[in-house]
């Protein structure tokens, strides 16, 4: 968030006034901020006097969630931003800069802590983290609830303030940094080896100034950097800002990550198309996606988007053709009629973008004269149209706002979202970053429909930007396919909770029909659904065998009916930062096994997933987190652990997704695209556990972002079984979007000899699934209740 004049203003006169004091040894300063860029006026809160035995004047202060105090000419503020994270700026006189892209909240709620100050010794102690500093050998010590020591930031050189060294205390593995491009291999997994440079990388890959392990993390507000990690020290250096700013988080992998989220921003929600399969191709014309999308219908088989390459465009020509329709490929384009045709089939059209434009041409030519190109680069022959062009410098942001304002018409006649690719050539950690925010801030102003994006890379800060991130031009393959799990989880634990892949290989030989099969049954239980490949390469599932897309139907309609269960999870991405897919150990974080495994995920809270990743395999390792699960498909039933899967290497029919007990499945019926029709009724799968689980049922209108002012429909179910009963609890509704959902078909695993709700009889029938014995019922839905379940 940017400062005002009034409160630069304001900055400078603090810093003015700190200087004051170091030269008259005063002890009292005029209030600081009690959180970074949110200036106060001064309270009545007591000044904590100078500290004995100094040699240099030190003034210590508290104001609110802050503690500020100057030393050897460096400014320090440390501030409170909640119980269990907590930021430290380092200004060498004075000097101060704005936050980077990666933060992206200004202010917090107080916290409740408590000071005490002894000889060079100020400790603070909030409900989780107590931070002990020696403000004499200006050494910060981090612990946590429990009394551990998890870091210690040793003295710093005030003549170089961008560098840092810690003491941890961390024996189980780092995570963050930096994920994986394209064609990078992958032997270290999740795990961050020995540190590297702060990059958001090329070709899919995903970077962050962020490290973190099963107990901290340490966040830097930078854009570039360099860590450096061995077993008992961490470096951070060569930042970019004149003063230094970082963060430390403590807490269990979700608490970590939740919070990171609420430091650097969640993420808009998609539409809701989004969550369903979308296909990308290159090389294409408004026939030949009519008969594609014709045939999709007719195989029964889903999509909600396709998505357009170069042949949507009339690229490489003059007069703004970068922005506008290809008349001669989709002479229905212009005028918006082809969208609203497709739209009656239930298929949004979204289109490519890059981040640069012809120069030699009126659009180059304004550009050029208004200074909108990428600073010292020269012109290049770009591939495409083999003409000259230029990169639109995005950080200048009315560069930003002229390239949205030429996006427009695509808008106005059918484009619902951007694919970005390209702008992670220039070796800018943030060229993506501005280039999407240029377009979702443009259209945040244009209209009230939800953005959706897909872009080359990804750094920590661009999720604020309803930002999607795809893998890059990978190639086809098992090996490249199974390389995609690392890939995903390690942009997870950056940050990016949308993430996708060119399902099927982009570069290379066609995939085998089995690799096609596979890899898309691996894709269903991914944030982004989609598949793609190089230019006149097709992707559709029946281009690849009965077997291939008969499998693909199978899966496809798993996820699609599993459409409730996905969408809450795209809201909770909102509400917390934590998506749909997460790493085992974040659920698991005690079990050493699971630290650095890639083997399967969780899918949600209540699912898991293990793809086959080896051709003609035939049998599959999985290790389940603990407690009982049940097969997706078969129904059997499994204790944690080790197991080993039969794979079915002739027809590929096994899709290995597990149910834990407790879970708390909403399903709609099979659809061929989102909202195909109404759902009224609601089913909902129990699997009854002694441990109370719940799960909240979300709804909006899929589209906006009313869902922002309480546009929503929550309500959460909450099952435990107690010896031989189950209650079932229906939380009161919250939100003021009236959902369709007027009841809720329960279906509960074991055989109920009495039900009521309420304490009023319900009707029930006994009803055989594939995990046993089950009681159905019909409950209405967004009223509270208390549902009990006696079989005996």
């Amino acid at each position: 968030m940017n400062e005002s004049k009034e409160q630069k203003m304001k900055k400078h006169l603090l810093v003015l006034l700190f200087i004051l004091t170091l030269s008259l040894t005063a002890c009292s300063l005029k209030p600081q901020p009690t959180s970074v860029n949110e200036v106060v006026e001064p309270t009545s809160e007591q000044v904590v006097a100078p500290a004995k035995k100094q040699t240099v004047p030190v003034v210590i202060r508290k104001n609110g969630n802050e503690v500020s105090f100057a030393k050897d000419g460096v400014f320090v503020f440390i501030s409170w931003l909640t119980d269990d994270a907590f930021q430290i700026s380092f200004r060498p006189g004075g000097a101060y800069s704005t936050q980077t892209e990666v933060v992206g909240r200004s202010s917090f709620d107080r916290v409740d802590y408590e000071l005490v100050e002894e000889e060079n010794i100020v400790t603070m102690t909030s409900s989780k983290l107590k931070v002990v500093i020696d403000y004499n050998a200006m050494t910060v010590a981090y612990y946590n609830a429990q009394g551990e020591l998890l870091l210690e930031q040793l003295a710093y050189d005030a003549a170089n303030i961008g560098e840092f060294t810690f003491n941890h205390t961390n024996e189980s593995g780092f995570y963050g940094l930096d994920s994986y491009g394209a064609n990078e291999t992958s032997e270290r997994a999740m795990f961050v080896e020995d540190g590297g440079r702060v990059l958001a990388g090329q070709q899919g890959d995903a970077g962050a100034p962020f490290i973190w392990s099963k107990k901290f993390g340490l966040l830097f507000d930078s854009t570039s950097g360099d860590f450096k990690i061995d077993d008992t020290t961490i470096n951070f250096d060569k930042h970019n800002k004149v003063d230094s700013t970082y963060y430390v988080i403590v807490g269990n992998p979700i608490e970590i990550m939740t919070r990171l989220y609420s430091i650097t921003g969640t993420a808009p929600m998609f539409p809701k198309w989004a969550m369903g399969f979308t296909n990308s191709e290159w090389g294409m014309d408004q026939k030949e996606l009519t008969d594609i999308i014709t045939t999709y219908r007719e195989k029964e088989l889903p999509i909600d988007n396709y998505t357009l390459d170069f042949d949507w465009k009339a690229w490489g020509e003059d007069n703004y053709g970068e922005f506008r329709w290809n008349d001669q490929k989709f002479p229905d384009g212009s005028s918006g009629a082809f969208a609203k045709e497709m739209e009656s089939l239930g298929l949004h059209l979204t289109g490519i973008f890059k981040p640069r434009i012809l120069t030699e041409t009126i659009q180059g030519e304004y550009a050029r004269k208004q200074g909108y190109f990428y600073p010292n680069q020269k012109d290049y022959r770009e591939y495409f149209s083999g003409e000259y062009a230029n990169d639109i410098d995005f950080s200048n942001d009315t560069a930003g706002a002229w390239y949205f304002n030429n996006v427009k018409q695509a808008i106005d006649t059918g484009i619902a979202g951007y694919w970005n690719d390209e702008a992670d050539e220039l070796g800018d950690n943030i060229q993506h970053l501005n280039m999407q925010k240029a377009l979702y801030l443009g259209q945040r102003g244009y209209n009230d429909v939800r953005v959706w994006s897909i872009n080359r890379n990804f750094f920590l800060g661009a999720q604020r930007y309803a930002y999607g991130l795809w893998s890059g031009d990978i190639y086809s393959g098992f090996e490249a396919m199974a390389k995609q799990r690392e890939t995903m989880l390690t942009a997870i634990n950056l940050g990016q909770a949308k993430w996708g892949m060119d399902t099927g290989g982009f570069n290379g030989p066609d995939p085998t029909p089995e690799n096609y099969t596979r890899w898309v049954q691996m894709s269903a239980f991914t944030p982004i659904f989609r598949v793609h490949s190089t230019e006149n390469r097709q992707r559709q599932p029946w281009v690849f065998g009965e077997t291939a897309e008969a499998r693909s139907r199978e899966v496809m309609n798993i996820r699609y009916q599993l459409t409730p269960y996905v969408y809450s999870y795209e809201r909770r991405a909102y509400d917390t930062g934590l998506g749909l897919v997460t790493p085992i150990f974040y659920h698991q974080p005690d079990n050493s096994e699971f630290d650095n495994y890639i083997g399967g995920w969780y899918f949600g809270d209540h699912l898991v997933y293990y793809p086959v990743v080896e051709e003609g395999a035939s049998t599959l390792e999985v290790t389940l987190p603990n407690g009982d699960w049940y097969h997706y498909q078969t129904g059997e039933k499994f204790e944690g652990g080790k197991h080993t899967l039969t794979a079915d290497n002739k027809d590929w029919s096994d899709v290995n997704l597990f149910i834990k007990e407790g879970a708390i499945l909403p399903k709609q019926p099979i659809m061929q695209y989102m909202d195909e029709y109404v759902v009224n009724d609601l089913s909902v799968e129990v699997f009854p556990s002694d441990k109370q689980t719940s799960f909240t049922v979300y709804d909006d209108d899929g589209k906006t972002y009313a869902y922002e002012n309480r546009g929503y429909f929550k309500q959460t179910v909450t099952q435990q079984k107690d010896g031989d009963s189950i209650t079932i609890i229906l939380g009161q509704a919250e939100g003021e979007y009236q959902t369709n959902y007027k009841t809720y078909t329960f279906t509960v695993l074991g055989e109920a000899k009495q039900v009521t709700a309420d304490g009023k009889a319900v009707d029930f029938k006994i009803t055989q699934t594939p995990y046993g014995t089950a009681s159905t019922f019909k409950i209405d839905a967004a009223t509270p209740a208390t549902i009990t379940i006696k079989s005996k």
